[in-house]
This record gives C-alpha cells, structure tokens and sequence, in this order.
C-alpha cells in the first residue's frame, strides 16, 4: 500500500501558504522593472494578470478537489492526459517553482545587505538550509510558520496602502499637476505593452497553483482549496494594485524604472507620522517576511513532486521515500539542492520570463485537462468544486495563456521547448517501461470507439473513499433506515435476492423480478463488489426520492453458484449488503457505496457482524463515527429520568436525535409519543459536540450497572 501524506492544513494554511508565496518579488522586486514594458499602467497589468488568471485558477480548483493528491500539475496532467505530459508538466512546473523560490530567497539576502554586511548568496543559502529543516519537521510547522510570515506581511502592507493613499488623497506634498505628471505616459507601449507587463508579472499570482502540490495534506480539500484560492486571490490583487499605484504615483518615474527596491522607496517619503527612516524598516522587514514565505511555501510544494512524480515511478522510487515525521525527505534534500544551485549560478528579470512562460504553458494543458475529464464520463471523478461556464471558461483560459506566451518572446519559449524535449527524452528512456498507465483521455476516446484504461477508475474511486462522504450525502439516515436480516439457517444466493428484492419492491414501488434480475446480472457482469466474505450490490433507479439499503447477515455460509472473481479467495459469503439509490445522483451513489465498503474492508468485519444479537449493533458499527451513542435506560442512573416518560417529553440538545430504540432485542425507530421503558437501549446521533456531553453525562455512570 502506497504510502499517504498527513492531512494536517486548514483552510488558513491554505490561505497562507498561497499568499505567502505570491507577495515577495512581485511586490519588493518586480514593479520598476515591469513598468518598462507599460510604463504607469504597470498597476493595471498586475490587476489585469489577476484577472487573466481567473479561467485557470477555476480549473485547477476543480480538479484538486476531485484528485487532492501531492503532485499538483504533475498529477492532473498525468491522470488526465497519460504520464508523458505528465512528465513534462512535472519536470517543467518543478523547475519554474524552484526558479522562482530561488529568486525570491536571493531577495533575503539582498534585503539584509541593506542593514548589514553580508554576501548577499551567502545569506540565501543559510536561508534555504533553514527553510530544508522546517519542511523535514512537516507540513504543520512549515505552514505554522508561514502564518506567521504571512499575518505580520499583511498588517504591514495594509498600514501601507492606507498611508499611502492618505498621502496622494488628502497629503500636501502632492499636487494634481505632479499626480498627472507621474502617470505619464500612461500607456508607454499601447495595448501590446500592457498585455506583456501583465505576462510579465503573471509569476507573481502563481502562489495560488502552489496550494494544490500540497493538496493531499489538506483536511476537507473540497472546501478549503477553492475557497482558499479565492480568498488569496482578492487579498493578494487588491493590494497588488493599489500598492503599485502607490509606487507609481510618489516614485520619480526615472528612478522607479530602474529601483529593484521600489516599496522601500516610496515608504521613504511615506509614514510622516512616525520617526524618519522606520517606514523603510518597516517596508524592509516586510520585504524579508515576503521572501522567506515564498521561499518556505515554494520549497514546501516544489518538493511535492519529485514525491508523487517517484512514487508514480516517473523519477527514481527513493524520492517518494516518506520519512518518520511524514516528509518526503529525499525529495526535500534534492530540491534543496538545485535551489542552492540556482542560487549560486543564476540572475533575475531572464528567470521571471522563463517561470511565467512554462507556467501558462500548464495553464493550457490544466485547462484541457478538465474538458477531459468531463468528456471522459467517468463517474468517480467527483469534484467538490465545478468550474463555471463550462467548457468555455476552459476555452477563454487556454487563448488567453497562448496570447501572454507570444507577448513574452522567444527566449523564454525556447526555454521552454528544451524542457519539454528534455522531458520525453527522460521518459522515453527512463519512465516508459516502468509505467503502465494512461489517462482520462483514454475513456474519452473509449467513448469514440477506442479503448479505455480501467485501472484509472480503481484510483479515482480509492480517493473518493479517501476524500469520504460529503455534507448532506444522507449515510446515515440511509444505515438508521435500512432493514437488516439476520439469518440462522442455511440459505442460497437465489432466495437472498427473493427476499430482498420483495422488500425493495414494497419500498420502492418497482416490480420484484426487474429488481432481482438486475441484482444476477450484476453478479456475471462483475458490476458487484467482492470483498472476503463479503458481497456488496448497488443499482440506481428512476424515480427513487433517497436511498435505501438491506443488509443480509447470515451466521452459516451462503450457497448457491455466486459467479465472481476469485471465488476461491472471496468465498464463503456471509454477508451480502445492497444500496439503491437515483439515477439522478450517481457521484452521492458512489460516495456512500465507496463509505460502505471503506468500512466493510476493516479486519474482522465479518466475524464482528455475524457475532452480533441486534439489529442495533449492527447500524451502530455500520455508522462507524463520532456522531452517536447508545444509552441504557437502567434505574439508577443519571438517565433514569427518561423513565416512564415520551420521547417529546425528554430534554435533550437540539441538535442531536433518537434514531433508534432496541427493546426486548428488538429494534424499531421510534416517534415523538413513544413512550420509553427501562432497559431501552437509545441509539442518539447527531454533532459530535452534543453526542460527547451525553457520553460524559450518561456511559460513566451506566458502566457500572450494564
């Protein structure tokens, strides 16, 4: 069993390391030099890159809450569009982010000369030896930290866009004539100038595809990584724009075109409020806490490939070696290896064109990527997350990263281009033998006459079970309802599904033998999941208003010809469960029968079931959570109260409920009149705040008297 990484990130993690790592050179480095292509519109550029990124950025959180897998790029490309893309997507995005963490860690040791004496490369390399040890110690320190980072960036960007804007609104020191005078010209280049600017700086917004490298250690990655990245995105290009506006217009254009510490600057003639020169330390202390957030986030998610990308066996296995704290250890030593390379060996403004490029170059294949899978119809791609305006959102993505590519120049598309030769050479050489494997693309061409790789569906429906139930998938209403029998003698398959298929016909209002003959068929179309002992049969119908399930349990094995693989390793069956639901929900159909085996492939399941007396402990293990208990009316007690009394009449919080009451072994679910008795055994259920105050309130006491 492959290895999985530790689900430690909320959604302020999320938040954080997707902000920390887009304000650094984007905001400290970048805007001198990005307003030789645009002059003074240089704001709008990196308000219209915001934008621009928008199409992608849907995409992305689309399939990272479908496939939450460490890897980002890398895994999206690959299960959708084979290993070979996602070699190059992998190869390529993992050296674009190390590009970028490299430059902006250069950005620390540039930043300290201000205040001291120190070889600028020196200090970055100590920096990124620290930054090695925070990711060895794991993903929550890492992020711990970065909150840290990211929390005192903001509170200093924001005392400086509101001082700032004081300054130019209501200040003295500047008139309208000299406003007008620095904002021109506005637009130095035209319309083309402003699209390169945008490109340009389009590496500063690439923070938000960081987040999904990480994905796998994300806690509900179906809300927290859309929400996240939506969350960074307003932050992080509102103050973009306005503390670039703010440079623009207090900044000499002559000195801004060429100042590589441009905020430091305009923080020089800013904070009249308070002693001279703490308005640059302040600005310069921010510009450290940028710089060392990106370079801790980047070497967070960069190292997140070599991971997936050996564990996949494109790049050696040792890479995916997972050391005790649950890090990728070898992949963290290799990245920060180049890094240090990087530094030593590499320069700026080249850098930034060569990340921006290979990085809309993923942009166009992530977006192809979601009309993929869409097309490929296959049901256990479940997003938690759809991308709006589909396929046209995908559509306006891909032309709008192909026009940013062109603006860009050849240089950086040659860069490119070797890394996308470099790529197949290594897979063609290395990863090709060793992979068998192909991606969604596969069953879309199924769909047009050709073959399909039907291993992918096993992986996609193993992180549905992964990712579990959503809010509002009824699992547990459908376990408190379902009807159990439980057998003694010995029964065949056939009369099983008689009897089951009888229930369901005067539950569902559906005709018995379609019902049976759907459940045989299932049985020769190998549509039934076989587990030790265990058989688990689904169908959707039309019409069904909720899901319904019956369990059969029986103690002695059943016969009968039960036509299924590896019979000889699946047999005897004792247990056979069935879940109907709508054909109108397949994806909530797949989620609760993925929940259902998750909990039937536990060790000792059958044994467990079969040793059982009640229908209640049967739903209670079936419910497998936090979110019940069961209480025993015993005299006594602190439950004795409920004595005597109807259930309406019983004070309990309001967001928990009595889903059943077992009474003289048997079960039934009561209603509000019913009136309970001693040695009633209630079976609560609902949040589990509420569900642990009644554990503490009532099973210590009744410990004694059960």
């Amino acid at each position: 069993m492959k290895k999985r990484l530790k689900k430690e990130l909320g959604l302020f993690d999320v938040f954080a390391i997707s902000t920390g790592a887009m304000f650094s050179s984007g905001f400290f480095l970048l805007p001198g030099i990005a307003s030789h292509y645009t002059g003074a519109s240089v704001f709008l550029a990196y308000m219209l890159a915001g934008v621009l990124i928008l199409p992608s950025m849907f995409s992305i959180a689309e399939i990272s809450t479908a496939l939450p897998r460490s890897g980002g790029a890398y895994f999206f490309l690959d299960r959708s569009l084979g290993p070979l893309m996602g070699t190059i997507g992998g190869l390529g995005t993992y050296f674009a982010l190390m590009l970028k963490t490299a430059f902006a860690i250069i950005g620390i040791g540039a930043y300290a000369a201000i205040f001291w004496e120190v070889p600028t490369k020196t200090v970055a390399i100590v920096a990124t030896l620290f930054f090695m040890v925070l990711n060895l110690v794991g993903a929550k320190k890492t992020s711990a930290f970065q909150k840290v980072f990211v929390t005192s960036l903001l509170v200093i960007l924001i005392a400086f866009i509101v001082d700032g804007v004081y300054s130019i609104c209501f200040g003295t020191n500047i008139s309208k004539q000299a406003l007008n005078a620095q904002f021109t010209p506005f637009l130095s280049d035209g319309v083309g100038g402003l699209f390169t600017s945008a490109g340009f700086v389009f590496v500063s917004y690439l923070g938000l595809t960081q987040i999904v490298s990480v994905a796998e250690e994300i806690k509900n990655p179906e809300k927290n990584i859309p929400l996240g990245m939506v969350l960074s995105l307003i932050v992080t290009g509102l103050i973009y724009g306005l503390g670039v506006f703010i440079m623009v217009a207090i900044i000499d254009p002559e000195i801004f075109a060429k100042e590589m510490a441009p905020a430091a600057v305009a923080a020089s003639q800013m904070f009249k409020w308070l002693p001279d020169n703490v308005g640059v330390l302040l600005m310069s202390l921010a510009a450290l806490a940028a710089f060392a957030s990106t370079g801790n986030a980047g070497l967070l998610s960069a190292s997140r490939y070599p991971f997936a990308m050996g564990r996949d066996k494109l790049l050696p296995a040792v890479l995916s070696k997972i050391g005790g704290r649950g890090t990728p250890v070898m992949a963290i030593f290799l990245t920060t290896a180049f890094i240090i390379l990087f530094i030593l060996l590499l320069s700026e403004e080249g850098i930034v064109k060569l990340a921006s490029t290979f990085q809309l170059l993923i942009f166009i294949f992530i977006n192809f990527s979601v009309i993929v899978f869409r097309k490929s119809k296959i049901e256990s791609y479940d997003p938690g997350y759809l991308s709006p305006f589909y396929p046209f959102m995908q559509i306006i993505g891909i032309v709008i990263s192909f026009i940013l590519i062109i603006y860009l120049g050849w240089m950086p598309i040659l860069f490119t281009a070797g890394i996308v030769i470099m790529s197949f050479i290594w897979y063609h050489f290395h990863s090709r033998g060793k992979v068998k494997r192909e991606g969604a693309i596969f069953h879309w061409f199924a769909i047009l006459g050709k073959y399909q790789y039907d291993e992918l569906e096993n992986e996609l429906m193993t992180i549905l079970k992964e990712k579990g139930l959503r809010q509002g998938d009824p699992f547990d209403e459908t376990v408190i309802n379902s009807k159990i029998s439980m057998l003694k003698k010995p029964i065949d398959i056939d009369k099983v599904l008689d009897k089951v298929s009888n229930n369901f016909e005067t539950e569902l209002q559906k005709n018995k033998k379609s019902i049976k003959d759907k459940f045989m068929q299932s049985l020769f179309d190998d549509t039934v999941i076989t587990l030790p002992g265990v058989l688990v049969f689904n169908a959707k119908y039309k019409d069904v208003l909720h899901p319904s399930m019956q369990i059969v349990v029986s103690k002695m094995a059943i016969s009968g010809e039960i036509p299924v693989n590896n019979r000889e390793e699946k047999l005897p069956i004792h247990i056979c469960c069935f879940l109907i639901n709508s054909d109108e929900k397949p994806k909530q159909q797949l989620r609760m029968l993925s929940r259902l085996v998750d909990i039937l492939e536990r060790d000792g399941v059958v044994e467990d079931l079969i040793a059982m007396d009640s229908h209640r402990e049967i739903k209670e293990y079936l419910l497998q959570n936090e979110n019940f208990v069961s209480v025993k009316l015993l005299k006594g007690t602190s439950q004795s109260d409920m004595i005597g009394r109807q259930l309406m009449e019983v004070q309990l919080p309001k967001d928990v409920l009595v889903a059943l009451i077992e009474r003289k072994n048997k079960t039934f679910t009561p209603n509000g009149s019913t009136l309970l008795q001693e040695d009633d055994i209630l079976t609560i259920v609902g949040e589990t705040k509420s569900i642990s105050k009644l554990f503490r309130g009532y099973i210590s006491s009744e410990k004694e008297k059960w």
